[in-house]
């Protein structure tokens, strides 16, 4: 019998630092001082005038906030107006992504509509009455007076401005983005706008609130005429209406008409993963107890809710059997479960303040760092939007970003609605992009489909590719078949992305289960993106694409194939060099590279348009025999191209580099590999700048090389690097086939 050959491990050790090249000089000017001078002063007197206006008790501390427009051409991190700022007594508290069309740019051409970052900056009202004399006063070729060449607008930031949506007349809940200021300042904010409110007439729920970065989330209760003077306050980011809970209810449902199913006798495969799932509790009556580790109701003054009893269970069933076939035998677990009640009866009455509750529970567990890995398969009814990110995304991302936790998350089964007006994006918090946000397939077969229903990207940019991954998650006529409740093992059909969510996490669990510890969560997650196969679908609806149904299709290597995992550690602002391993001779004929990136970020959720701190440019560097006159290192080849997804304008920007998963692959001559190296650069920012005293980052490498004149290209790869690498063993002894 042949042998079976496992990934190879420890490519971290085919890694070193080294120099980084020499930065480029900087582009040329949009506009000269004297142009940009022109075009501002008015634009400053009108912001100090409109700021001038507002009633003093909305401006505590005497502060205001303006909206800073950077010309399109200077929106990479490096042209942050930081001098400009620090000398007029001026900060940025947040940024979004906004369209414009410039009065010019260093491209070709008349300037057109395209994406720029706006800053939110604040300050003493008094510095906004300054700038027109500031202005007068500086020195031409300083960095203050580049800085104001690459504004492109300066305006007042109003109070219809802050209000997204003000719902139907029946809405008296709001939810608000309040930015902070940092430090020791913040309390300051928070006490002055409840103040402000109780003025106003509308009730603060401060109890419910939640800080992430420098933004605070506080739901509100009050008319709209009160919530329209709300708005009035300057550090407002966004109101919108609470949105409601979703996740609770099937798409579609069948006749009651019961099928029934055998379940296994065995034990999970591995007792070691700790797995949780977040939802809407069990019934007393279900047939899982022999794989249920423990069940948790997180608040025990509330009751069940009917209706969530069902669909916890189904997620969990999801989770640990996948779909089962009627009258069939369900497929053995890979792990015990953990199910957490997050959700109780009050999440489907009016009541919009137990959206706020429930993703306090999910903090809760998220805070525990009891799990590698959870399930989320509910969230708020909202699309996701380019301009903010929500406080349950913000949330999440902040706790997600050590990289010690996979969580996967439900993106909607919002897919038929409008797209024109984003209604069929994905839903929050399915952008996290610290988490893998998972759509349905409509089967699991090789000639599946988006289920019609599965939300649609893009996702924000960073985190553009959403949904991360796709999974058979039901479709009308090919139910995705789980357990109902009850003692006895009984199917209902289902369909739904809560589903496919669950059931994507199995086969992380199940990769974990079979090759142990010693593939953390962040690699376990860069494999299911690397084993994905899109097909043919667009981008937009797959993402990655459908990850294999047989789990040895990602652990293993086939003839020809070698695949090596990397993982380990990034410093901020440094080079690593990692190498490919090739055979001692090098190789012969047609191959296919496929490498994939992920890694944990740190983020800021009030800077929508810098979200992800942490940032990798990668470049493929194939023949160290290649080196241009004068230059240190080999010559660079394209390998992860962002024009397959990205509009021209973030590939301008450098917000392919903040991406947290980067995956492609390249078909090249083996003939034309000496030596080759992804050299790796991390990039810190802080709050859209560059940023001061960043951590290091975790990150995941997987690179497979395809070698068809290669038949033992696995086995010559592991001679010739004898002293380094080796296979990842299983942890169990395993059944022929792995499902």
């Amino acid at each position: 019998m042949s042998q079976t050959n496992f990934l190879i491990g420890r490519g971290e050790l085919l890694t070193h630092d080294i120099k980084g090249p020499k930065r480029m000089p900087g582009k040329a000017e949009v506009y000269t001082l004297a142009q940009a001078a022109q075009r501002l002063t008015p634009q400053f007197s009108a912001t100090a005038i409109a700021l001038d206006a507002l009633p003093a008790h909305a401006c505590p501390g005497d502060f205001g906030v303006a909206r800073l427009t950077m010309n399109p051409s200077y929106i990479a991190r490096s042209f942050f107006p930081v001098a400009m700022l620090r000398t007029v007594g001026l900060e940025s508290v947040g940024s979004r992504t906004v369209k414009v069309t410039p009065g010019g740019w260093t491209k070709k051409g008349a300037p057109q509509e395209c994406t720029t970052t706006e800053l939110f900056v604040a300050g003493k009202r008094q510095a906004f009455r300054h700038l027109n004399d500031w202005t007068q006063q500086i020195e031409p070729e300083s960095d203050e007076a580049l800085d104001l060449a690459h504004i492109e607008q300066f305006s007042a930031f109003t109070p219809h401005e802050r209000v997204a949506d003000y719902g139907s007349n029946k809405d008296r809940f709001f939810e608000v983005g309040v930015h902070l200021l940092p430090d020791e300042t913040r309390l300051f904010v928070q006490q002055s706008f409840v103040k402000y409110a109780k003025e106003v007439s509308v009730k603060v729920h401060s109890d419910l609130s939640f800080t992430a970065g420098n933004l605070w989330f506080v739901p509100v209760e009050g008319k709209h005429d009160y919530i329209e003077r709300l708005a009035e306050f300057v550090f407002v980011r966004v109101i919108r209406p609470v949105p409601k809970l979703r996740g609770m209810r099937p798409v579609q449902r069948t006749g009651e008409v019961s099928v029934g199913c055998n379940l296994p006798t065995e034990q999970p495969l591995s007792s070691e993963p700790k797995v949780a799932i977040l939802d809407g509790g069990l019934p007393k009556q279900h047939a899982i107890g022999p794989w249920l580790r423990s069940y948790r109701v997180l608040d025990e003054d509330a009751q069940d809710d009917p209706a969530g009893l069902e669909h916890g269970l189904a997620v969990s069933s999801a989770f640990l059997f996948g779909p089962i076939e009627p009258n069939g035998t369900a497929a053995r677990p890979f792990a015990y479960v953990d199910h957490l009640r997050v959700l109780d009866k009050d999440a489907d009455t009016e009541d919009p303040l137990e959206l706020y509750r429930t993703l306090g529970f999910v903090e809760q567990v998220l805070l525990s760092r009891q799990y590698q890995f959870i399930n989320l398969s509910l969230g708020p009814d909202l699309p996701i939007e380019d301009t903010d990110v929500h406080a349950w995304t913000s949330v999440i991302d902040d706790l997600l970003s050590d990289g010690d936790t996979l969580m996967t998350v439900a993106i909607g089964n919002n897919g038929q609605m409008d797209r024109a007006s984003g209604n069929a994006r994905v839903q929050v918090p399915s952008d996290c992009v610290n988490a893998l946000a998972v759509g349905a397939a409509n089967d699991t077969e090789a000639s599946w489909t988006r289920a019609p229903y599965s939300a649609v990207g893009p996702g924000r940019s960073p985190g553009v590719v959403k949904p991360d991954l796709m999974a058979f998650g039901g479709n009308a006529g090919n139910y995705f078949h789980v357990l109902s409740p009850g003692k006895k093992a009984a199917l209902s059909p289902q369909l739904g992305t809560s589903f496919a969510s669950p059931y994507l996490l199995r086969s992380a669990v199940g990769i974990r289960a079979i090759l142990g510890a010693e593939l953390s969560p962040l690699a376990i997650k860069a494999l299911l993106v690397h084993a994905a196969d899109p097909l043919e679908h667009d981008k937009l609806e797959v993402g990655w694409g459908k990850v294999p149904e047989d789990l040895m299709g990602i652990i293993t290597c086939p003839t020809g194939v070698a695949r090596i995992v990397y993982q380990g550690e990034l410093k901020p602002g440094k080079y690593l060099r990692a190498s490919l391993p090739l055979p001692a001779g090098g190789l012969n004929g047609s191959i296919r590279l496929k490498a994939t990136f992920c890694y944990a970020s740190p983020t800021d959720p009030q800077d929508a348009a810098a979200y992800t701190r942490a940032g990798l440019e990668v470049v493929f560097r194939p023949s160290d025999e290649k080196i241009k006159d004068g230059k240190a290192n080999a010559d660079t080849k394209s390998f992860f191209d962002m024009k397959k997804y990205a509009t021209e304008e973030e590939r301008r920007s450098d917000s392919g580099k903040w991406e947290t998963v980067l995956h492609s692959a390249k078909n090249m001559r083996g003939s034309s590999l000496k030596n080759p190296v992804f050299d790796i650069h991390y990039n810190a920012r802080e709050a859209g700048g560059r940023a001061t005293g960043a951590e290091k980052i975790r990150y995941a490498l997987i690179i497979t090389v395809e070698a068809p004149k290669h038949a033992d290209l696995y086995n010559e790869i592991l001679r010739a690097y004898s002293k380094t690498l080796v296979p990842i063993q299983p942890q169990v002894s395993l059944p022929i086939r792995i499902r």
